[in-house]
């Protein structure tokens, strides 16, 4: 059967060839049509992480509403502590020193709904609170307990001027975890011959494969031991003659609000509310809290590869740092 220049026969029907060179044509226009919207979603993911830095960089500018009257300042530690949390030491911080560069603020409020966290972000947080006492002794700081302020959050706490609480409000805590698993002898009991091969005698340490040796055991005991003494000093520090110490004061347990204040762990009974307005006698409330910028967040994690950002952020990471919780 004889084909033309259009690859059709004689009877006029289109030839295999002609519709296989249409179906890659088709295919070629989709690839194009695909990829364009593709570059079209990253042209607009960075234009909106652009647009979300010039806010931020403005944000300092902005006045917050009734900062220019006298007024006591807010900052929340809510939720866990850590690095990439709400409550990390550079929100915390942030909001603390945006606080007193507002000659208006007469005092702070620290306000505490937190189960503790990490021990080197909860004794950054600690570290200034003392500076700005230090360099601002007529203004104070004052710590206000809500539901609970354990562990890495009382170790915050401790550095006010005062701390307030509700009566049920749990406080205290005052210890270090570290927290991990163990599966060596279910790989045994499987059959499983686990090869684990280190430079550094000890640098296994932790591994839940693993046996536990006795040395591993006391070097990590000693490590908490010292992240813990370290807490125990700030609260001796921050309350000073105002506590009442026991036997179990800083084993880890932890005290409803009114036998904290009993054990000298807490000052009195108090909201937010109350302190503004009958020790600080300026019951207008400005919050100063800053939180993760979204936008930040997706830069970090963007980075130079927008794809390449996107699977860095499914990635988990394992093991365990000690904790103030």
């Amino acid at each position: 059967m004889a084909r033309d220049v259009w690859g059709k026969d004689e009877e006029g029907g289109r030839s295999m060839e002609a519709q296989l060179l249409e179906k890659i044509l088709m295919a070629g226009l989709t690839e194009q049509r695909r990829a364009r919207r593709w570059k079209i979603f990253f042209r607009m993911v960075y234009i909106l992480l652009f647009l979300s830095f010039l806010v931020t960089m403005n944000r300092e500018s902005v006045d917050l509403p009734g900062s220019t009257r006298d007024h006591t300042g807010v900052v929340d530690v809510q939720g866990e502590i850590g690095a990439q949390k709400e409550a990390s030491a550079e929100n915390i911080i942030k909001g603390l020193d945006d606080a007193f560069a507002n000659e208006h603020c007469k005092a702070v409020v620290l306000r505490i709904n937190s189960p503790g966290g990490s021990p080197v972000q909860a004794d950054r947080v600690y570290r200034e609170i003392m500076r700005l006492r230090h360099l601002h002794p007529k203004r104070p700081i004052y710590a206000v307990i809500g539901d609970i302020g354990a562990s890495g959050a009382y170790y915050m706490a401790s550095a006010a001027n005062d701390i307030y609480v509700n009566p049920a409000s749990i406080v205290g805590s005052i210890g270090v975890i570290m927290e991990g698993f163990g599966f060596p002898d279910v790989l045994r009991k499987l059959g499983i011959d686990r090869r684990l091969e280190t430079a550094g005698a000890h640098k296994a340490i932790g591994d839940p494969f693993s046996p536990v040796s006795a040395f591993d055991q006391n070097y990590v005991q000693n490590l908490l031991n010292e992240v813990h003494q370290q807490f125990i000093d700030a609260v001796v520090q921050g309350r000073g003659n105002r506590l009442h110490p026991t036997n179990d004061m800083f084993s880890g347990l932890f005290w409803t609000g009114t036998d904290a204040i009993r054990l000298g762990l807490a000052d009195g009974l108090g909201s937010p509310e109350d302190v503004a307005r009958e020790k600080v006698h300026a019951p207008t409330l400005i919050n100063y809290t800053h939180s993760n910028n979204p936008w930040d967040a997706a830069a970090h994690k963007i980075g130079l590869s927008a794809a390449d950002s996107l699977v860095t952020a499914l990635r988990t990471s394992l093991g365990s740092a000690p904790d103030l919780r």
